[in-house]
């Protein structure tokens, strides 16, 4: 019995040293880091939709359902906070848009990887045309 059960621990032991080989699988219609980047703007949205809310809810010009895309939004910055794993400071150049995308703006976001508002900066206005004035 003691054999039996010497036999059963050592061949489990040796199955825990087998190194696993994982390979990346990306399902997604972009390349790997593409994805990533994509991956970590959406994760962020809370945050970059209250620093978008926060930046137009008192300008009169802005027009109504002002919102943004993931894939039209750029990292332009990250900055490890705390060592390999910790947080990290994002900073991203979002284009606020209304209708079929028409962009309105631009502003500097800075989010922490925790989901965290930083702060943001308004950097550019684009005129609304006539037509969509209301």
């Amino acid at each position: 019995m003691f054999k039996k059960g010497l036999c059963v621990s050592l061949a489990f032991v040796f199955l825990l040293q087998v190194p696993v080989e994982a390979k990346e699988v990306n399902e997604a219609e972009t390349v790997w880091d593409d994805t990533l980047k994509y991956a970590l703007i959406g994760a962020l949205k809370k945050p970059i939709d209250q620093a978008i809310e926060n930046q137009y809810r008192n300008d009169p010009q802005a027009p109504k359902g002002l919102t943004w895309a993931v894939y039209e939004t750029d990292i332009i910055r990250i900055r490890q906070e705390y060592g390999v794993g910790g947080t990290y400071e994002i900073t991203l150049r979002v284009k606020p848009y209304y209708r079929a995308h028409i962009a309105y703006g631009e502003d500097i976001v800075v989010v922490r990887s925790d989901g965290k508002l930083i702060h943001s900066r308004h950097v550019k206005t684009y005129p609304v045309p006539e037509i969509f004035r209301e």
